[in-house]
C-alpha cells in the first residue's frame, strides 16, 4: 500500500513539473489595419410622365433631367 502511494505521489510530481507555462503578452507596437475599399453605387429614379414634365420645366431645382 505504501509503495502504491509512493508511486502515485511520484507520478503526480512528475506530471506537475511537465506542465508548460503559457503567457499572453500585449504587442509593443499598435496593430495597423490597412483597408483599401472601393464603394460604387448607382441611384435610379423612375418617375411618371407628369413628374418628368414638371422636372423639365423646373430643371434648376434638381439639375438637368436626362430624357430617355
Amino acid at each position: 500500500m505504501k509503495t502504491l502511494k509512493l508511486i502515485m505521489m511520484m507520478t503526480m510530481a512528475s506530471l506537475l513539473t511537465a506542465c508548460l507555462r503559457v503567457e499572453v503578452a500585449t504587442p509593443d507596437k499598435p496593430i495597423n489595419i490597412n483597408m483599401n475599399v472601393k464603394i460604387e453605387h448607382e441611384i435610379q429614379i423612375k418617375a411618371d410622365r407628369q413628374v418628368e414634365e414638371l422636372l423639365k420645366e423646373n430643371s434648376d431645382l434638381f439639375g438637368e433631367v436626362k430624357a430617355k
